[in-house]
């Protein structure tokens, strides 16, 4: 029977010699196959392949179910403590207006207030591209304006006929350091 995470347990370990760990640790020497499952059989637990490429493999005599259990309940932390990032994206245009530009700049704020990365881009369209200094002057407006509460994360480059950039939430910063 072998199982996730490349464990081979009981009549599913191939290699006819082992050498043997009991379930406290200590070491039993090689034994053959067939004398481990015994073992664990007298035990009430499993033999389980724990070092598969060594010479001989190298088995332990554990309770599998319970190994499993605990290795689930591990992945559960982890998956509890780490933490998404969300990005969420501003478009702005080179010739944007002053309240088109401060509604913007809200919606900015809002999301780094509330941990999210921003990507603010600037769609040149047309014969505008030719001004991408424009476009520039108009998210390093963006920047200045929200440097208290977010620092510039990448500076404004091309990508096509967007101009990007990204800003963190400044609480991120402090706590990646």
């Amino acid at each position: 029977m072998t199982i996730a995470k490349d464990l081979m347990v009981n009549d599913g370990i191939r290699a006819r010699e082992v050498r043997l760990i009991d379930q406290n640790g200590d070491q039993l020497g090689v034994k053959s196959k067939r004398d481990a499952l015994d073992l664990a059989e007298q035990a009430g637990l499993d033999v389980v392949l724990v070092a598969p490429g060594a010479k001989p493999p190298v088995a332990r005599i554990m309770d599998y179910g319970k190994y499993r259990f605990e290795l689930q309940k591990k992945d559960r932390e982890a998956r509890k403590k780490q933490k998404t990032i969300n990005i969420k994206e501003v478009r702005l245009s080179p010739t944007i207006e002053t309240n088109d530009f401060n509604t913007k700049l809200n919606n900015a704020r809002k999301f780094l207030s509330k941990g999210a990365k921003v990507k603010a881009s600037v769609r040149f369209r047309g014969r505008a591209i030719t001004h991408k200094d424009i476009g520039q002057n108009v998210l390093n407006e963006l920047a200045k304006q929200t440097a208290d509460i977010a620092t510039v994360e990448t500076r404004p480059k091309m990508d096509g006929r967007f101009m990007f950039l990204m800003l963190a939430p400044k609480a991120d910063q402090d706590a990646t350091k």
